[in-house]
């Protein structure tokens, strides 16, 4: 995977490591790194079945549930772990404590780690130089202060902006330039930054993998470009031949600027809020002490900004910020994987079909680039419509075209369950409604396709709701499944 690291980063020894945040943005693009060289892999989620790996993956690691902010109980926590990676954060969980949920969840991992007498722990924060700093990266301070309490060695990388495939900072930066040719940009445009490629940060996480060199101590780690928002912006429109002219204001409310952000990206408002609050502070490296001790020496802006298209290019995106549950409507699956039976409203329509495995394709295809097969453009517009009170609109997408695991995002969707075996797909609507809402696609032993909306209404509008949207429901739906069961769709 970085082949350029390998004579001064290969490990020979094998160690048992705990992946905290493995289904993360930054845990999904270590794994396989450290499965690539021989590590045995304990993965610790919440919840299991959101760990999107392929069967030959999984048969190589250990899942293990826990939540780290809940109450600690250590009986059946692993044991004999050399070493461990903290990845946990919740910064888009909320804009109003995800600071007291992360000290809480640093606590109770200190006290999982004080059974098992780990040897080194390697946390990813952010870089912390300026006296002044955002609630997320006081946050992020505060935990590793509660991390070095720990009866462990500590390593702390501290990093900027990540810039890869998939990475919130990439992906909102494109969104941005791709959209706007004219932007009238705050003045934190002016914020400088030292941007890191994800393939730099995935080498030091690596790197300081049991090396005595690093335990106990904090370093920051930053590509070799210092820039401002507004150079990122245009270096990126350079890059993909794009136009475009920024027109900088003195003032804009950080509110304004949460608005802005949140209604020209694929971001959540919480999200735009916290980010706004940190892009006012500059985040640059003070040394680059690591580079010297691991002798990697990372690549520019321009550079990661055109490896990030080669992997989209050739569908090889891993991981995406947007699968994370935080960026969207849900916090816990298992709340929904049943659909209700009782007080709900259903749109259930069957069709027979010849060809069950191109139905498949079609059904694990949905959504993003593809559309939904039937009125795309009235999806967009209820996904504008979303975004206006506040929901999360149809800009997420989807990570990969045409594979498709528990937990993913699909535009204003969630995959509550997806098995191409059992020729099931699951959906919840993460969009604002007055109720709550399934969408399921199956295939029976009869070979029929059976597509079925459930709506749970909330109160009276609720129920207003769904009669008012049932001549949409009945050519959406109904033209839905019948391209989907055609050879040639209908995009």
């Amino acid at each position: 995977m970085f082949n350029n690291y390998k004579l001064s980063l290969n490990k020979t020894f094998q160690l048992k490591i705990l992946l905290t945040g493995a289904n993360g943005y930054i845990g999904m693009r270590l794994l396989p790194e450290l499965l690539e060289n021989g590590h045995e892999i304990i993965c610790a989620v919440r919840d299991k079945t959101r760990l999107p790996l392929n069967p030959e993956t999984i048969k190589k690691v250990t899942v293990f549930e826990v939540d780290f902010a809940e109450e600690v109980n250590t009986e059946s926590f692993p044991k004999d772990i050399d070493a461990a990676y903290y990845l946990i954060h919740s910064m888009s969980g909320s804009d109003n404590n995800f600071d007291e949920i992360e000290a809480r969840a640093a606590e109770n991992f200190n006290k999982y780690m004080a059974v098992i007498s780990v040897k080194q722990v390697i946390y990813l924060s952010g870089i912390v130089n300026e006296e002044e700093l955002s609630k997320h990266l006081s946050s992020r301070k505060k935990v590793e202060d509660i991390l070095y309490k720990g009866n462990y060695h500590l390593t702390v990388l501290r990093a900027g902006i990540v810039v890869g495939s998939g990475s919130s900072s990439f992906e909102i930066i494109r969104d941005l330039c791709e959209k706007l040719p004219v932007m009238v940009a705050p003045k934190w445009l002016k914020t400088k930054i030292q941007p890191i490629a994800i393939r730099d940060v995935i080498a030091f996480l690596y790197g300081v993998l049991d090396n005595e060199k690093c335990f106990n101590q904090s370093f920051d780690i930053g590509g070799p470009d210092i820039l401002t928002y507004k150079e990122m912006l245009l270096k990126y429109s350079k890059i993909r031949g794009l136009k475009l002219w920024i027109i900088s204001v003195p003032v804009m409310s950080p509110r304004l600027s949460s608005y802005w952000l949140y209604f020209v990206t694929s971001t959540s408002y919480k999200l735009a809020v916290n980010l706004v609050d940190s892009m006012k502070m500059e985040v640059v490296a003070r040394d680059n002490k690591l580079q010297e001790i691991l002798n990697i020496q990372p690549i520019s802006y321009e550079e990661a900004i055109k490896k990030a298209f080669l992997k989209i290019e050739q569908n090889l995106v891993i991981s995406s910020w947007k699968d994370s549950l935080v960026a969207g409507r849900i916090s816990n699956l298992k709340e929904y994987i049943q659909v209700p039976k009782y007080g709900c409203l259903k749109d259930r329509k069957v069709l027979q079909i010849d060809n069950t495995e191109k139905v498949l394709d079609n059904i694990w295809a949905i959504g993003g680039t593809r559309g939904w097969y039937y009125g795309n453009s009235l999806w967009k517009i209820r996904g504008f419509m979303d975004k206006i009170v506040g929901g999360v609109g149809l800009r997420r997408g989807r990570t990969h075209p045409n594979q498709i695991y528990t937990g993913d995002v699909l535009d204003f969707w969630r995959v509550l369950y997806a098995d191409r075996e059992s020729k099931r797909l699951l959906l919840f609507a993460e969009m604002k409604l007055p109720g709550e809402a399934w969408l399921e696609f199956c295939i029976n032993d009869k070979n029929e396709l059976i597509q079925t909306a459930t709506f749970r209404p909330k109160g009276l509008w609720g129920r207003l709701y769904w009669y008012l949207m049932l001549p949409f429901h009945y050519f959406i739906f109904g033209g839905m499944i019948k391209n989907i069961t055609k050879k040639e769709v209908l995009v």
